[in-house]
């Protein structure tokens, strides 16, 4: 630590001013001359075709300037170039309740509101498929898409090694069913979009996106307009986890009402809304076989995960294809058959949440091997440590791993969270369990097909000596607005404050694909570090020329330029050396981009572009919990999380990333669930969808590993998703240590702890009867 000026320092995030006085803009809080308000036309049911609309009567309102349907923006579009199945309102038929028909852009809100009532929709109400299982089985008349057969969005099947044989020589085998509850992201900010038409036929787009890029090229092509002519632009945002890494509906209709009324227009999402158009983690059926040697070796693996998709593509197949290539790079596993489904439902669609595609299939996983230590009489922390992969290396399905702190990450978590001494050694309903989990540090292979790099990063610097960098990539709360400061500060030898940023800006910034798969630490950072280097390179040759001092002796810290030459030390302030290099070169500017390296871009079979990442992070964690054996409640006590995160560039933004990683996944463990009648989602409010409070929150002890990743900014890589997926199964492993019961549905409920000790009871006294001890407890 002590080589870098900045880097490894906890500074405070730079946007913090603007959001804890008020003073930042968030999409809804702007607002400009001739605003309209939007507001959209769901559908009531949940598969309906529409026969007819008629929007006279809602056109001819006082006040309303636009309204709009499906034949106003027919272009299918989606966050996939395989899943342009979506259009912004629906041109033929509905396929959720929520889905979109129609939207309305008026003088007022309320006046729109009228307007919606006002539009008529003739439905033929179909048929609705609602269980992913049962939705295969639908005729085909009422398939979701009829490009779709089976109402299958796709299924993937892949084999690594000879997993029957392996089968075969396992000591230890087991089965199990798994399911997990469909969650939804839980973001403050809902969704909200102003788009406004501009006097020279241009079109300004303020939204709440995590992809501005992504954005920026699907308003062009269903507004049928060049990209030149549109400009995106992401203000603050209130919390992403996933949600906003689509294009989300709200964000084509504004676009689309702006066009045709010629006006600026604004929509947020109700609360309710932003449910339908979740784009949460899809509900999940996991069928696991996991087998062992003597030894505790994981030697196979088969898994089947079917996944209710919603009603339409969105990131169905890289989610369902997360699930079975993030089998490897944790463990050392040989053989490994996968089979995934993602399956059309009449649901909204579901789509990519903090851990994309993992979390389920971990839970599943790291229940599944307790079971097996279990039964082969081998410590949980024990079979972890013997199943450790030996980087750098190349797991059996293609995925490079060059960094791997997970064997720190468990001595360090058993050890703090007092393993050893707790394990079974508690008191009756008091238990600890153990859980591991890793995540990609970016997707190794783009979204779109191009050879572009993944994010380019500019930097310019003025005679004021101010540094300003410009960057695409999409600050969400975890930091990246911060991370360009920090690594151009450090380059560059310079005070923070010095450092200007211009962010997420399409007619301003360089392409960044966008704030999803951890990807902006490891990547925008590479390219802010190339354009800092570059930038510092001119200014020495600048230097070195005007002052006849070599290039290579010069180092820039403290807002200096120094040297030593022969002895005699040389210095000069960082504005005097900034005007000697804009002396010779007239401008100041450089270029920074980063792209994977080939080799990191896995194998060959069909999906096999999701997966590979240029570097994996790893956690490990132990949770602590109470069970009340009479009520079935459980409390979490404490839970300990020890996360490699390559080299903390901001200990502190690491620190809150894996403290709200284990935080999220505690929710989808204990409570969080979107509930549903059939079709109908029953509770669409934070009223009814109940997310963790401060009340049930244990404290959260953050560990940082650092395994100094060869090919990071400065080692770093990625802390914001890693940690959450073993949260999920140390708390289940912890409910098995106090009260003997081990709970294979997601979120583990009071009513599903108590029906499973009820079951144990019913067992334990069976057997005793069955010894003569009829009536033992």
């Amino acid at each position: 630590m002590a080589d870098f000026n900045l880097i490894g320092k906890s500074m405070p995030m730079v946007e913090s001013p603007g959001k804890v006085t008020g003073l930042g803009k968030y999409a809804d809080d702007l607002a400009v001359a001739g605003m309209l308000y939007g507001r959209i036309l769901h559908s009531p049911h949940a598969h309906a075709r529409i026969r007819a609309i008629n929007t006279a009567k809602a056109e001819a309102l006082p006040g309303v300037k636009a309204v709009a349907t499906g034949k106003d923006a027919p272009t299918p579009y989606g966050i996939l170039p395989i899943g342009h199945d979506e259009c912004v309102f629906t041109v033929d038929k509905a396929r959720y309740i929520g889905d979109n028909v129609a939207a309305v852009a008026a003088t007022s809100p309320e006046i729109a509101e009228q307007a919606l009532d006002l539009i008529e929709v003739d439905y033929e109400v179909l048929p609705a498929f609602t269980d992913p299982e049962k939705s295969m089985e639908a005729e085909e008349r009422y398939w979701l898409h009829t490009e779709r057969p089976n109402n299958i969005e796709k299924e993937y099947h892949h084999q690594f090694g000879d997993v029957d044989a392996a089968f075969a020589e396992c000591a230890h085998v087991r089965e199990q069913r798994y399911f997990a509850g469909e969650v939804n992201h839980a973001a403050m900010e809902p969704h909200s979009t102003l788009a406004i038409w501009e006097p020279d036929n241009r079109l300004t787009v303020y939204s709440s996106t995590q992809v501005p890029y992504y954005l920026h090229r699907t308003i062009a092509a269903v507004c049928e307009m060049p990209m030149s002519q549109i400009r995106v632009i992401k203000p603050l945002i209130g919390g992403g986890f996933g949600g906003k890494s689509e294009i989300i509906p709200i964000e084509i209709a504004a676009a689309v009402l702006a066009k045709k009324a010629r006006r600026p227009v604004k929509i947020t999402y109700t609360r309710e809304e932003v449910f339908f158009a979740h784009r949460g983690r899809p509900r999940t059926i996991v069928d696991l076989k996991v087998g062992i040697t003597r030894e505790g070796r994981i030697h196979a693996v088969a898994a089947r995960v079917v996944q209710d998709g919603g009603a339409y593509c969105g990131y169905g197949p890289v989610t369902v294809l997360y699930s079975g290539a993030l089998l490897g790079a944790l463990y050392d596993i040989p053989n490994v058959k996968y089979d995934g489904f993602r399956v059309l439902t009449n649901k909204p669609a579901c789509g990519a949440m903090r851990g994309h595609g993992t979390v389920n299939v971990r839970f599943a996983f790291e229940a599944m091997l307790d079971q097996l230590a279990e039964d082969a009489g081998i410590d949980p922390v024990e079979i972890r440590r013997r199943n450790l992969l030996h980087a750098p290396c190349i797991t059996v399905n293609g995925l490079r791993v060059t960094s791997y702190g997970l064997p720190e990450c468990i001595e360090k978590s058993a050890a703090q969270g007092g393993w050893a001494e707790k394990k079974g050694k508690l008191p009756r309903g008091k238990g600890v369990g153990f859980a591991c989990s890793h995540y990609v540090s970016g997707a190794a292979n783009p979204i779109i097909r191009s050879n572009m790099p993944h994010t380019t990063v500019n930097m310019k610097i003025d005679r004021d000596g101010a540094v300003t960098v410009f960057t695409g990539a999409s600050e969400i709360g975890q930091g990246s607005d911060t991370l360009h400061v920090q690594l151009a500060a450090e380059v560059l030898g310079v005070r923070p404050e010095r450092v200007k940023l211009v962010a997420a800006d399409t007619e301003l910034t360089p392409i960044d694909l966008g704030s999803y798969s951890s990807r902006v630490t490891f990547m925008a950072g590479n390219a802010c570090l190339e354009a800092a280097k570059n930038m510092r390179q001119q200014i020495f040759d600048a230097v070195a020329r005007k002052y006849k001092v070599p290039a290579e002796a010069l180092e820039a810290r403290d807002e200096k330029i120094v040297a030593s030459q022969n002895g005699k030390p040389f210095e000069i302030s960082f504005d005097e050396a900034v005007i000697a290099a804009i002396e010779f070169y007239g401008a100041l500017v450089s270029r920074g981009a980063y792209t994977p390296p080939e080799e990191s871009r896995g194998g060959r079979h069909k999906g096999a572009g999701v997966g590979p990442s240029p570097s994996y992070s790893y956690s490990a964690q132990v949770a602590e919990v109470t069970v009340d054996e009479e009520t079935g409640q459980v409390t979490v006590d404490r839970i300990v999380a020890a996360h490699d995160c390559g080299r903390a560039l901001n200990p502190l933004t690491v620190d809150g990333q894996v403290i709200g990683s284990v935080y999220m996944g505690m929710g989808q463990a204990m409570q969080e669930e979107m509930v549903w009648n059939g079709a109908r989602l029953m509770n669409p409010t934070f009223l009814e969808y109940r997310i963790p409070s401060t009340l049930e929150t244990p404290p959260i002890e953050s560990i940082i590993v650092e395994s100094i990743d060869p090919e990071g900014p400065f080692g770093a890589k990625e802390a914001g998703e890693g940690s959450l997926a073993a949260t999920i199964p140390a708390i289940a492993n912890a409910i098995y240590d106090a009260v003997g019961v081990r709970i294979t549905s997601l979120p583990i409920t009071p009513e599903k702890v108590l029906e499973a000790l009820i079951e144990k009871r019913k067992r334990e006294q069976t057997k005793a009867g069955g010894n003569g001890k009829a009536g033992a407890r």
